[in-house]
């Protein structure tokens, strides 16, 4: 008897486990198939991912790789080589501790000869940026595409207070690296960072924001116009990379990596990227006005902290506190006064200096921005038009052509009517011609150099320190050089100098 009942226990058992794995496989199924019918031909079982599409960029969820973004932004970004015919003078403080901390990212020039860094195509037709301390004081500069072509760069402009600076090669179709709104990065974003270090090496590593509107103190301008509001992120960041691209995972460009905290020159956890919008409005200044339209609200500020909140009676520590504002200027004439706190710019709180000023840093004069902030207990919003450092609402261009003296002769560069004219893209100029080797050559006033031959090099003259910079290198090495140009007549000329 007690044999069969546990018999009998034991088939009711089995059956038991049977109707719950029968029930779970039901269950799943008809989940399933509920699935793809409310989804449709957008249902993909999670487990056969990996299989299904293993060998493309669709592989993985949106978010969940970085194949896509990397694919637009390696080929964008180019190695620079530059080389120069005196030491550069720094901007930064040679003791400043910040400024050991990234001396070797910046390769500020160091070596007599030559540096380099990484650069971002902005357009087909051949802009690039990148930092300013990558190109600054050089005279040459070769820019590498991701393809191994190689072309003489000519610097369009650059901007010391933002750390930033325009180049120019002469190709088109060349791929571009779009520009986002660096304004809507968000804290935990995945980011990439791309550099191109060492000539014909791509990099990409990954990536978080970190951060935003960072001021490390790391750019020192003469005006004190200096601009700092940095993305940091915790992509590995190396010697090299300066200039490079640090885009999102659509492979937009939201920043030009710029800087890393280290105190031994290589990455160390934090590197630092000036935002996108900033970005772009620099290169549209330098491109169109060849120096950078400053705009400023007229006010001088601080960040709220307890202390100060505590001091001057603040309810909480948000906003940024105005110390003082300039007479006539745009924040004196909107109404703002001492003792406000600044909340909002364009309906963006800013909650530092380093905010605002980014903010404001992607104006020109001349533009309106909106500006909400509290006096007292009330808030207020109010239109500020922006003025330039002059207090105006000019909008300059660059017209300074300092002439450089070279073999008895005084040239400086060319014109952009004078380019049209002649249909020329780039040369310097014969301004005057006294007793040397190019008058002895039979180079006459008006030449305009556009190219220069050098050891079976043929390079395209980008400015008057563009020659010197050929001429010096040459009498070093004692190679002779063949000058090619054109006449304000349109007449075609060549001239052998040193043979």
């Amino acid at each position: 008897m007690e044999k069969k009942f546990i018999e009998y226990a034991m088939i009711t058992y089995r059956k038991f486990w049977i109707a719950v794995l029968l029930s779970g496989v039901l269950g799943g199924t008809l989940v399933l198939l509920g699935l793809r019918w409310f989804l449709g031909s957008n249902f993909i079982p999670i487990t056969k991912i990996a299989y299904r599409f293993k060998d493309t960029a669709l592989a993985i969820p949106e978010g969940m790789n970085f194949i896509y973004s990397s694919e637009m932004a390696i080929p964008a970004v180019v190695h620079i080589r530059t080389a120069f015919t005196k030491r550069q003078t720094s901007r930064y403080h040679e003791n400043d501790a910040v400024d050991e901390m990234f001396r070797q990212f910046h390769g500020r020039g160091w070596s007599p000869r030559s540096s380099s860094g990484s650069g971002v195509i902005i357009s087909e037709d051949g802009y690039i940026v990148t930092n300013n301390h990558v190109v600054e004081n050089n005279d040459l500069i070769e820019v590498t595409l991701h393809d191994k072509r190689s072309y003489e760069a000519r610097v369009i402009g650059t901007d010391p207070s933002t750390d930033l600076a325009l180049l120019k090669i002469d190709e088109e179709h060349l791929p571009a690296l779009p520009f986002a709104n660096s304004d809507k990065v968000r804290i935990g974003e995945w980011v990439l960072a791309v550099g191109n270090p060492f000539e014909l090496n791509s990099t990409v590593t990954a990536g978080i924001i970190s951060a935003k509107a960072r001021n490390i103190n790391l750019i020192q301008d003469k005006d004190n116009l200096q601009v700092e509001s940095f993305l940091q992120t915790d992509a590995s960041v190396n010697p090299g990379n300066s200039g490079g691209a640090l885009v999102n995972l659509r492979g937009e460009l939201i920043g030009i990596n710029t800087a890393i905290a280290s105190e031994t020159g290589v990455f160390q956890g934090y590197s630092f990227a000036i935002p996108a919008n900033l970005v772009k409005k620099v290169a549209d200044d330098l491109r169109q006005y060849g120096q950078v339209q400053r705009a400023l609200m007229g006010v001088e500020i601080s960040d709220v902290n307890a202390e100060l909140a505590k001091s001057k009676k603040l309810p909480n520590v948000d906003g940024v506190y105005v110390n003082g504002v300039t007479a006539n200027g745009g924040a004196w004439e909107a109404g703002i006064t001492k003792g406000d706190v600044i909340l909002e710019i364009e309906n963006i709180k800013v909650n530092s200096k380093s905010e605002l000023q980014g903010i404001i840093a992607s104006k020109r004069p001349g533009d309106k921005v909106s500006v909400l902030f509290r006096r007292n207990t009330e808030e207020k919003k109010v239109v500020v038009t922006l003025k330039n450092p002059k207090g105006n609402l000019e909008i300059t261009r660059k017209t300074s052509n300092e002439s450089i003296q070279i073999m008895g002769a005084e040239i400086a560069n060319v014109s952009e009517t004078e380019k049209e004219t002649l249909n020329i893209k780039n040369g310097a100029k014969i301004l005057r011609i006294g007793k040397g080797k190019l008058a002895d050559a039979g180079v006459q006033k008006g030449f305009v150099i556009t190219h220069i031959s050098q050891s079976g090099k043929r390079i395209a003259v980008s400015s008057a320190a563009h020659v010197l910079a050929i001429v010096q290198q040459a009498d070093k090495t004692g190679d002779g050089l063949y000058f090619e140009g054109i006449y304000e007549n349109g007449d075609k000329a060549y001239y052998p100098i040193g043979w």
